[in-house]
């Protein structure tokens, strides 16, 4: 638009001019008022789509007490696959509720640190905090510093007493190791993650759940780090002279760790999946080009940030918590790497 040869954004006045209503609807619609009709509110939305316009983010705080804004605190885990989508996921889901996202990291696990980064949040005013920090010395701290807005964590096993929204870790694993039992695997072993992470703690008792159905025990290995060194590593020592000790199949508790592993049988001469079968979990984008393609549990982290967002602007709104759903069910994705056992 021109105003004496000068381009401006378009505001208020221009998107009531072309929906046809007054300044003061457009103004309510904005602020979520619930005495607009869905025919007003929806021909307000398609005006300001014609115009691309967009609020003023500082005037919106003026007349709705809100900066509009969602902090995110992420700590020195959120470089791995499974934090680092679930943050672009609860960005996506905060842009497309109008919400602007900060991101706060912790650089360890301490209360100092996360009182550090709470203080970096609280200088923007955010609305609310979601807490992708898995690890969980994170989440105590974070409910002892009491924050002073509502804050929802992002990850965790839905365990009595947690409160996020989270895939079914659980029931994952269990996935995961029913399909090796299927196969006719009964010597299976655990790639165990980090103890700390409540992800890696519900991935094993599911691990073992599923094998108690049948009778069995499992091996449990130390735990790793998640990355493909790790994986290696402790694959070596499982699989080092005594041949596993007759283990015909791993769950690993990431795909990264089952890459590792894959490396280190095929470096011993042992074939996937003719001599061990191996499944993942996570299905990072890599895990169909491993050789072989890795079996893995896929966790839809698109819909975690989604329900993440809506359940923190649902509290934001209410000034308290709705009734948690139920945990995302993962899915199983089926790949070269498994087989049934000589």
């Amino acid at each position: 638009m021109e105003s004496n040869g000068q381009s401006r954004a378009p505001g208020v006045r221009d998107v009531a001019r072309v929906a046809g209503v007054s300044r003061q609807t457009v103004s309510r619609v904005m602020n979520e008022h619930p005495s607009i009709r869905d025919e007003t509110r929806m021909r307000v939305l398609a005006a300001m789509e014609e115009l691309r316009f967009r609020p003023n983010r500082a005037a919106r705080m003026l007349t709705t007490a809100r900066s509009m804004t969602i902090g995110v605190l992420a700590s020195s885990a959120s470089t791995l696959f499974g934090p680092a989508s679930s943050i672009d996921a609860v960005e996506k889901a905060a842009r497309d509720a109008g919400y602007f996202v900060t991101v706060a990291h912790v650089a360890d696990t301490t209360a100092e640190e996360v009182d550090a980064a709470l203080e970096h949040l609280a200088a923007q005013a955010v609305d609310g905090i979601v807490v992708v920090a898995p690890e969980r010395p994170v989440v105590d701290a974070l409910r002892s510093a009491a924050p002073g807005v509502p804050f929802v964590t992002l990850h965790g096993s839905q365990e009595p007493g947690e409160d996020g929204v989270v895939v079914d870790q659980f029931a994952g694993a269990r996935l995961a190791v029913r399909h090796l039992l299927d196969l006719g695997h009964r010597r299976i072993a655990h790639l165990a993650g980090p103890a700390e992470w409540e992800e890696a703690a519900a991935r094993q008792r599911g691990f073992t759940a599923e094998l108690a159905v049948d009778g069995l025990e499992g091996i449990v290995t130390e735990p790793g780090d998640w990355t493909s060194a790790s994986g290696a590593r402790i694959g070596a020592a499982l699989f080092d002279g005594s041949g596993g000790g007759g283990v015909t199949a791993v769950f690993s508790s990431n795909d990264q760790m089952a890459l590792g592993l894959l490396h280190v049988l095929r470096e011993s001469g042992r074939r996937v999946p003719e001599d061990v079968s191996v499944i993942g979990f996570d299905d990072i984008p890599e895990a169909a080009y491993f050789a072989p393609p890795l079996a893995t549990v896929r966790q839809d982290f698109r819909e975690l940030g989604r329900r993440c967002v809506a359940r923190l602007l649902a509290e934001i709104a209410a000034a308290a918590a709705p009734p948690l759903a139920a945990p995302i069910a993962p899915t199983l994705v089926l790949r070269a790497s498994t087989g049934a056992p000589r």
